[in-house]
């Protein structure tokens, strides 16, 4: 017998079309739906608010949001900074000594602000590079978070800007001029952090925990101060470390005459502020910074950063500029100067190069 055949009337062909086509809506339907949602929902609707905090893509960094946090943990630290000095339990010990035989000293000013900007800076930037003076204990992790926020000074001044996070170096100094700390000379003091891209630094803050005031500038972007409207080139008043007042002295006077001014004090980033615009009644004015040996680069950064962005100019005694990448300390000295004819002053000042090797 021949094998039956089933045959389907035209009626129960649209039948089982019409049953295949509404499986088909069932199952995509939902999907189809939920993507276009999320694309209305991605796309920022015009007058709408900013793209969240936080959005850079994964690999990147926005530097807008790295300074918010960057002046964020210089504040923070700067209070641990306030509250052990005003509470008198410095613990001060010595750490070593630096290549010139004298003795630094470590407190826990130093260790509870380095705790403190570290974990805040590498809670908020995982990926980012942080170099930081004093060590940082993994047994003594703290966690500081940050609420994403950017204050409205910078929000009106700078743009955002992504950066490969690879490319970024923070270097943190948790309190400078330790020296000046424990013999309580509270106006050098300052915390500060600086962002360097590919060796160049571009964020520069510097805060002064004791008159909580904070000076902050990106480069090709914005700052809260300003240069002074005038500086002396002919009779300059000369900022440097008060150890190496007597080694620039005589040079400076050699070049510029017995007018010239020697102001001796404490801390990179209070040297850097003597050139600036600074309304504060303990902070002195200079027109030129110099250094004449090795210093630290977490010293330094912020205060090159800021000079940077207003135009100014820090650079090692032969004017090479200096990376922030690689080994964390600067060999050649320096000279800061800024609204001043850098070069000019560098060819002036041969022999503070030579002095430096003493």
């Amino acid at each position: 017998m021949a094998p039956m055949g089933i045959r389907l009337s035209p009626l129960g062909m649209a039948v089982f079309c019409l049953l295949g086509l509404g499986v088909l809506y069932h199952l995509y339907s939902g999907f189809l739906a939920g993507r276009f949602a999320f694309f209305m929902l991605s796309e920022p609707a015009a007058g709408g608010p900013d793209i969240p905090h936080g959005s850079a893509p994964a690999g990147t960094v926005d530097l807008r949001e790295l300074l918010a946090v960057s002046v964020l943990a210089a504040v923070r630290g700067g209070e641990e900074v306030k509250r052990v000095r005003e509470g008198n339990v410095l613990n001060a010990k010595a750490k070593g000594k630096t290549r010139e035989g004298a003795e630094e000293q470590l407190t826990s000013g130093d260790l509870l602000s380095n705790r403190r900007m570290f974990y805040l800076l590498k809670g908020a930037f995982p990926a980012v590079q942080i170099n930081s003076e004093e060590r940082v204990d993994t047994a003594d992790q703290e966690t500081v978070s940050w609420d994403r926020s950017i204050p409205e000074d910078i929000k009106q001044k700078i743009q955002p800007k992504e950066v490969p996070a690879e490319s970024v170096t923070v270097w943190i100094d948790p309190l400078d001029a330790t020296q000046e700390y424990t013999e309580n000379l509270r106006q050098y003091v300052t915390t500060m952090v600086c962002v360097a891209v590919n060796g160049k630094p571009v964020i520069g803050v510097i805060h002064k925990p004791f008159s909580a005031y904070t000076a902050w500038a990106m480069v090709d972007g914005g700052s809260n101060v300003k240069a002074r409207s005038s500086y002396n080139e002919k009779n300059p008043r000369i900022i440097v470390s008060r150890s190496h007042a007597g080694k620039v002295e005589q040079v400076a006077k050699q070049t510029f005459g017995n007018k010239t001014a020697i102001i001796p004090a404490g801390g990179a980033g209070y040297k850097v502020l003597s050139l600036l615009d600074v309304a504060e009644k303990n902070q002195e004015e200079a027109d030129i910074y110099i250094h004449v040996t090795y210093i630290k680069k977490w010293d330094i950064c912020a205060g090159n950063a800021v000079l940077r962005a207003l135009g100014g100019h820090m650079t090692t005694l032969t004017g090479e500029e200096i990376s922030y990448t690689g080994s964390d300390g600067n060999e050649g000295g320096l000279i800061a100067s800024i609204n001043m004819n850098h070069k000019a002053l560098i060819e002036k000042l041969p022999d503070l190069e030579k002095t430096s090797h003493k």
